[in-house]
């Protein structure tokens, strides 16, 4: 038991670095979260500090929840007897929690979408690239980040339960992820809801 809530810590902790505040003052010279959607993530830091900040922070964000389940294999290699797939797919869950409610940045974070990625590409990489290329194709037909992630947040546990890992501990956290992942988007659920959530622009 000591080991699963270890493990847990360290991938919060590891979530709640903000690439996104900490490259948008580097860049930028302002803090993300006073500008735009106020969100610390790549999307809004795309929109208020340019591309180069954007795609850094993205990358960042990404590493981390590929780190965090790294951090579980390992620990699971030096405390043997532990279910490996509940360990793994714990560390991706508080990799997320820690990106949206940063310990470190007054736990005001993201939504998760990017960790989430590294999270679910690291977990299932058959099921990772699935979600990711829906989600892309969603984006380019709607022009709403917004959108993607959240169906993708959706298809995610269903590919789980039907391609993944059919034991029950891993199955929850999945769809914890994806419930997670989409109570982060409750306000663009309103403004999408409203027609005024925002939209990218592929023209600049």
């Amino acid at each position: 038991m000591v080991i699963y809530i270890l493990v847990s810590v360290i991938a919060y902790f590891i979530g709640s670095v903000s690439f996104a505040v900490i490259f948008s003052r580097k860049f930028a010279g302002f803090d993300v979260r006073d500008k735009g959607s106020k969100g610390a993530g790549a999307t809004n830091v795309l929109r208020t500090a340019g591309a180069k900040a954007a795609i850094v922070t993205l990358i960042c964000d990404i590493l981390k929840g590929i780190v965090a389940i790294l951090v579980a294999i390992l620990a699971s290699k030096i405390w043997k007897d532990v279910n490996v797939e509940t360990l793994k797919y714990l560390a991706g869950f508080f990799a997320i929690v820690g990106h949206t409610f940063p310990i470190f940045f007054e736990f005001r974070g993201g939504k998760g979408v990017a960790t989430a990625i590294g999270v679910l590409i690291t977990l299932n990489p058959k099921i990772g690239l699935i979600c990711l290329i829906f989600g892309l194709i969603v984006i380019a037909f709607t022009r709403m980040v917004s959108v993607g992630s959240i169906l993708s947040a959706i298809l995610y546990p269903i590919l789980t339960i039907f391609m993944g890992n059919i034991e029950f501990g891993p199955i929850l956290i999945s769809i914890l992820i994806a419930l997670f992942v989409i109570f982060n988007h409750r306000e663009n659920i309103k403004r999408i809801k409203n027609g005024t959530e925002n939209k990218l622009s592929f023209k600049k």
